[in-house]
This record gives C-alpha cells, structure tokens and sequence, in this order.
C-alpha cells in the first residue's frame, strides 16, 4: 500500500474499483484547475456563463429561455440576465415561438456562431501546448482515460 497526498493509505476502495480513496478529490482538482489555466491562457472576452450559453445554444438552438436555464443549472432570472448581456453583444437571436406567443426562442447570430467558434480555438490551442509538455507514456494514459472522462460528463 501507498500513502496518498492526504496522507491516508491507498488501498481497496470497497467497490468503487479504484485503489486510491483520494481519486475523487484529485480527480475533481486537476480537472478544475486544468479548466481554469484554460480559460485563463485563452484570455476569452466573456464570462464562463455566457460562454456556457453560447456552447449550448450552438449544440441545441432554439430553446427557450427556461429550458436554456435547466440545461444550464440556474434560475430564470439569472440566465435573462445572461442573455441580455449576450443580445447586447450581438450574439443572440430571438424570434417568436409559435408555440407560445408570451415565449421566444433563442439561437445564435452568426457573430454568435463566430465567437464560440474562436473561443474553442483558442482554448483547444492552449490545451495542445499543455499536452505537449507531456511524455508518450503520460499522453497515452490520457487517451486511454478518455472514454471513461466523456462518460462522467454526459447528462
């Protein structure tokens, strides 16, 4: 056995099939820490909100404001806020649901389109220089873990 990071012993977990009691926390760490030196190396004009907003619409367009918030996480007063901010930038759309005459539907303006597209460029270059500070070996565990990363972050 190993003593981890936290100092506790390194052993079998009780059923979660990692050896290590700690993974969770250090899982959680990395990525939130990876996450962050991207977003802060992309140097990105908008606020990771706004940027959720802009991934989502470009994924699912045209929702309505609620369902924009469930998808999401907050509430419909925070996610109008969101949106208002977004439409003064140019990049939204709001056209009439023909559902629902009190709703609209959002989507992205091409500006929309545009600047997600940039924000994803940037943020997948900074993620390369990242990798490539790693060895083969380190680069293949990666990839290797990577099915099973793409699993935990499906709704």
């Amino acid at each position: 056995m190993s003593t981890s990071a936290t100092g506790t012993q390194a052993g079998p977990s009780g059923g979660s099939g990692s050896s290590d009691p700690d993974l969770p926390s250090r899982l959680r760490l990395a990525i939130g820490r990876l996450n962050r030196r991207i977003r802060v190396d992309s140097a990105a004009a908008l606020p990771p909100l706004q940027t959720s907003v802009l991934a989502t619409l470009e994924d699912h367009a045209p929702l309505r404001l609620s369902e924009l918030a469930r998808r999401e996480a907050v509430t419909p007063p925070t996610m109008s806020r969101v949106l208002a901010a977004l439409d003064d930038a140019g990049l939204l759309v709001r056209t009439p649901d023909p559902q629902d005459a009190r709703s609209a539907l959002i989507h992205l303006s091409d500006e929309g389109h545009a600047a997600i597209r940039r924000i994803r460029t940037e943020r997948t270059a900074s993620l390369a220089q990242r990798l490539d500070r790693l060895d083969a070996e380190q680069r293949a565990a990666l990839e290797a873990a990577l099915p099973a990363l793409e699993v935990l972050v499906e709704e």
